[in-house]
This record gives structure tokens, sequence and C-alpha cells, in this order.
């Protein structure tokens, strides 16, 4: 299916575009998420990706980032433990406060998941036209820019 070139200043249609894309990423990450052995949802996925990046936080930290409510979060939390993909521990620096770290086992699911998205991606980019892929990698660098998104960069191309 070909796609009408939109002029750079018309929203909606950028907008249209960004929403078809992101229906086929979330298509990816949820092909990708069925290879896991332990069932977990994307919002799951999305936590142990950011355990993954951050470190060890606290839950209140986390579901700000996740932008939940920490009763959520919490209600996640819960579920991976039980999966043996995060632990809780008592904050060192406070003992009052609890933290939550990624383990062993969430790392291996977040790399795992995350070289089987890559590879998809890549077989979809690879199929692009390539005077069609010269701005992609601007345009959607300027979008997650936007969205406040961690780049990931070569030096993760071993695990991502």
């Amino acid at each position: 299916m070909t796609r009408s070139k939109v002029g750079t200043n018309d929203v909606d249609a950028l907008t249209d575009a960004v929403l078809t894309a992101s229906r086929l990423l979330v298509a990816i990450s949820a092909r990708s998420l069925a290879a896991v052995e332990e069932t977990i949802t994307l919002p799951q996925f999305r936590m142990l990706v950011i355990l993954d990046s951050r470190g060890s936080m606290r839950i209140s930290a986390l579901a700000e980032l996740l932008d939940v409510n920490p009763s959520t979060a919490t209600r996640m939390i819960d579920r991976l433990v039980t999966t043996g993909m995060v632990a809780r521990q008592s904050n060192p620096a406070t003992r009052r406060e609890v933290v939550v770290e990624l383990t062993e086992e969430g790392r291996r699911v977040v790399r795992g998941v995350s070289r089987r998205r890559r590879a998809a991606i890549g077989r979809i980019v690879a199929k692009m036209p390539e005077a069609e892929r010269q701005g992609l990698v601007s345009a959607l660098a300027a979008f997650t820019d936007a969205g406040g998104e961690p780049a990931v960069t070569s030096a993760d191309a071993g695990w991502i």
C-alpha cells in the first residue's frame, strides 16, 4: 500500500502517519512478547525496560515514569515478582522505602524481546526505498526527543 506524501506542516496528516506506524510497532512488540515463556503485558514489559535502562528505583518513581498510580505499579510489580523478573528490597539509603530492581531473568527477557523487535523492524526498514529511509532517522529522533524517550544507541545493539 502506497501512502501519499504529506507536507511537513500538515499536523493532522503527520499524526495519522505516526498513529499508523505506532500500530505496526505495537504489533511487532506483541509478537515479540508472545515468545516469552511467562505471559507479560506490554505495560509490564515497559516496566522491565525502564528498570533495565535506569536501574533500581522506588515504586512511586517507577509509577511516575509509567504514568500510572502507585497502586497500579504495585500490582504490576507483584505479578513480575512471581515470574522472577523483578525483586523488591529495602532501600539501602533509608531502609523504610522499598525499591524494585530487575533480576537476571528480567534482563534475559528484555534482551530477548528487544532482539526480536530489532530484527523485525530491521526487516521492515530494509524493504523501504532508500530515498524514503534518508529522513526517517532525523524525523524519528525529533519525535522521540519531543516525547522525552531516551534514545537507543549502537552501543545497545548487542542486546536490543
